[in-house]
Order: structure tokens, then C-alpha cells, then sequence
């Protein structure tokens, strides 16, 4: 798996690294049970404070999407889209899309480019078939 983390981005880098990581599993480059790397390995490799990628980690652990043990690491679990998450994703959707329109974004546009995204991911973790 390889990271793309901009350090001069104004998003913070926890959460660079919390999206990288979602979006791997979305494509199916990470599938339940893989392994994360070592939190102060992954620093190290960034050259970034380990309590970054700790948090990352950790919000990835709250959200259901890693475990967390002392033995094993950090490891990808399945997943299963409850009702608060349903409820909080088209809260986020909503506002993601009134932006595109308040931008000036064509319909069109927005959707096509909402299908070519959803097919760069594997389907499975869409529940939808082909």
C-alpha cells in the first residue's frame, strides 16, 4: 500500500492519513484482516510526530474500520453500514453536493463524476451489483 500525504495541504495530516487508508479499502487494496503498518514505522516513514498517525489510527478504530491490540497492530475489520453512519454520510453528501452546486457545477458533471468514482471502488463494499 502507498500513502500520498501533501504536508503542505491544509487538511490536517491525521486525517490525509485517515482518507488514504478509507480509500484502500474502498478499492480493495486493503481487505479485512490486513495489517496496517507499525504507527511509529509509518512516522517514521513520513517523517511526521507518531501521535498523528496515532490519531489517525484511532479515529479509524472509533469509526469501526481498524482494530487496535498490542499484539497484532493495527488490522483492516469488516464493516457494516449502520443506521448513525447512513444518517451522518447523507448529512456529509448533502453538503458536499450543495457545494458543487453553489460552485456552479452542472448536474451532469456531478453525477458522472459521482458514477466514474463509485466504479473505481470495488463493489462489493458498495452492496450494489453490476
Amino acid at each position: 500500500m502507498i500513502l500520498n500525504l501533501d504536508l503542505a495541504s491544509e487538511v490536517p495530516l491525521y486525517q490525509q492519513l485517515r482518507d488514504r487508508i478509507v480509500e484502500a479499502i474502498a478499492e480493495g487494496v486493503l481487505t479485512e484482516g490486513s495489517p496496517l503498518p507499525p504507527i511509529r514505522a509509518l512516522a517514521a516513514d513520513f517523517g511526521i510526530n507518531f501521535h498523528t498517525v496515532n490519531k489517525a489510527y484511532d479515529l479509524l478504530r472509533q469509526q469501526g474500520l481498524i482494530r487496535l491490540n498490542r499484539k497484532t497492530g493495527a488490522v483492516v475489520t469488516s464493516t457494516v453500514a449502520d443506521s448513525p453512519f447512513r444518517e451522518d454520510w447523507t448529512a456529509r453528501a448533502r453538503t458536499l453536493l450543495a457545494e458543487a452546486v453553489a460552485r456552479g457545477l452542472p448536474a451532469d458533471e456531478v453525477l458522472t463524476t459521482c458514477d466514474s468514482l463509485l466504479a473505481s471502488f470495488r463493489t462489493s463494499h458498495s452492496g450494489d451489483t453490476p
